[in-house]
């Protein structure tokens, strides 16, 4: 079993959005992956992008300088 680590998770209201973020993190090399939205964030679209928690600040700003819109934003072990 691998050891858990602290994630940024992002939640989105569409899948449009999720999708988006992947291609954005792609071109900024930003280190992630989309995952399914755990139940206890969100019942939104059902994905999650889940990123290191040290990119917490690199991934909301390039989010917001691209205008994609997202439902939340939190900090687990994952």
């Amino acid at each position: 079993m691998r050891e858990k680590k602290p994630h940024v998770i992002i939640t989105f209201y569409t899948t449009a959005e999720a999708m988006a973020t992947e291609k954005l993190c792609g071109k900024q090399q930003i280190t992630g992956r989309l995952i399914s939205a755990p139940r206890s964030l969100s019942a939104d679209c059902g994905i999650a992008w889940c990123s290191p928690a040290e990119l917490k600040d690199v991934l909301l700003d390039a989010l917001n300088g691209a205008k994609i819109e997202f439902a939340g934003c939190c900090t687990l072990m994952y």
